[in-house]
């Protein structure tokens, strides 16, 4: 067995005597919770890497995803070109901004709730980012937000880096994303629909992973 286990240790002895708590070296651990729930803890200091060959994107994909947090800036999710073609997730001043360019120009949907802590209030919130062609929309938690698009005859976002989620590397550029911050708080079914073929991305199986804690998150933050 090559891989860590998915859970809590505590209490270790060894020969009747008690582990010390103070480890000399620390790699990918986290604290223990109280109260968990399914999903992935994102600490604030790193982000996720998928699809190590890169992603396609072209015309059309649909976004979705659990998200909870209480801070009111974070990238969820990032997929880049080495030209201008990208679309990108995040949360701005506790606004969820879809971007997508399909090679003419930038063009973003913005979903603005009531208050700026309506969504980062520390509970689950669920999200659907739309690319169609070169119609893009947001459903966050049933509300529904479009825009018209000025740029009709471009349609394919020619994407072949990987998906980062919830922040990407200092030396990768990003270009959907206006923020560099990264998500502070728990993420979880996130699935990327092309046509009928729907795929569930396991954030275990990342080919790289920072900051990230992939089988729990702590319980509802008060």
């Amino acid at each position: 067995v090559t891989h860590s286990i998915p859970a809590c240790i505590g209490s270790m002895t060894i020969n009747s005597k008690q582990l010390d708590e103070s480890p000399i070296s620390i790699f990918a651990v986290n604290k223990c919770y109280v109260t968990v729930q399914d999903g992935t803890f994102f600490d604030g200091s790193g982000f996720v890497a998928l699809v190590r060959e890169g992603y396609k994107v072209r015309s059309d994909v649909n976004i979705t995803l659990e998200f909870r947090t209480t801070a009111i800036h974070g990238v969820l999710l990032g997929v880049s070109s080495a030209k201008v073609d990208a679309i990108g997730l995040e949360i701005v001043n506790g606004k969820v901004l879809f971007h997508v360019n399909n090679g003419a120009g930038r063009i973003t949907v913005t979903y603005e709730p009531r208050g700026t802590n309506s969504l980062c209030d520390g509970k689950w919130h669920k999200l659907q980012a739309n690319k169609s062609k070169h119609s893009i929309s947001l459903i966050i938690d049933g509300n529904l937000v479009q825009i018209d698009n000025p740029y009709i005859q471009s349609t394919s976002a020619d994407t072949n880096n990987p998906i980062y989620v919830g922040g990407y590397p200092a030396d990768v550029k990003q270009n959907c994303l206006t923020s560099r911050s990264s998500f502070h708080g728990c993420l979880r079914n996130l699935v990327l629909t092309k046509g009928q073929q729907a795929e569930l991305f396991d954030f275990s199986r990342a080919f790289d992973l920072r900051g990230v804690f992939p089988h729990s998150c702590p319980g509802a933050e008060h």
